[in-house]
């Protein structure tokens, strides 16, 4: 097997901005090639494959909405045409819709869920020959509204759950050739409309008292990346948030 056979592939999903932008720098950094999947981004997703190249590692930037079906397929292809392999799938893309339960019609609903959760079921399903022929893995990324019911987020929190399950059903039926596990990160990185109070409030609500960092997530991914016995998982990286409050109610 000459170095080209043998050089190690990844494909993160929204990977031009964001937690995204550091899963691909950091795969990079760890010696992946790296296709970049983004939808709007294109002048970060410029940025990331710069950054790449600079790091001695190809990058191939291929732009697409997840939300389409026709995507997957074509990004599939878009692989196997440039590398030929696929050891690593992070499926990072993802809608963060904010509205009360009652205002998400049907149109809101199923935005979210063929981006959240169908997206990531058809680019699993259009890259298992490259995933089985490399015996290779997916991380799958939810966050801790899979566990929890935000009313704030109604159908992301359903579609989060959604993705944790699939993630089960994927590892059980890609087994043994393909790992497929989950991480569920906290409060790593708070959307950029959050105020510096309620950025606090997450913060003093978390056990460890600190919020995380996308290399938080990103030491994740590479720890299922290379765990050769772990699969169908879901890993909180949450500061402890999923305890949930200390002692019991009333105190």
């Amino acid at each position: 097997m000459n170095d080209s056979e043998s050089q190690r592939v990844a494909l993160v999903t929204g990977g031009a901005v964001r937690v995204g932008r550091v899963l691909s720098l950091g795969l990079a950094a760890a010696g992946y090639d790296v296709v970049v999947n983004y939808r709007a981004s294109a002048g970060p997703a410029e940025e990331v494959a710069a950054s790449i190249g600079g790091m001695g590692r190809r990058c191939s930037l291929v732009q697409g909405d997840l939300a389409d079906p026709d995507t997957a397929p074509a990004l599939a292809d878009h692989v196997k045409e440039h590398f030929g392999r696929l050891d690593l799938l992070v499926n990072n893309a993802a809608a963060f819709d904010s509205r009360p339960l009652l205002d998400v019609d049907a149109e809101a609903w199923d935005a979210v869920m063929n981006l959240n959760v169908r997206g990531p079921h058809l680019l699993v399903r259009a890259l298992a020959p490259l995933l089985e022929a490399s015996r290779g893995s997916v991380v799958n990324i939810v966050d801790l509204s899979a566990f929890q019911a935000w009313t704030e987020y109604p159908h992301h929190a359903v579609s989060k759950a959604a993705l944790a399950h699939l993630t089960r059903v994927q590892a059980r039926a890609l087994a043994p050739a393909v790992r497929v596990n989950a991480v569920a990160p906290g409060a790593v990185l708070p959307p950029d409309d959050y105020s510096p109070e309620r950025t606090e409030r997450l913060r003093i609500a978390t056990p460890l008292q600190t919020l995380g960092t996308p290399e938080d997530v990103l030491g994740a991914v590479l720890y299922f990346a290379g765990a050769a016995f772990v699969t169908g998982q879901v890993l909180a990286v949450d500061g402890g948030r999923l305890l949930g409050p200390e002692g019991p109610p009333g105190d």
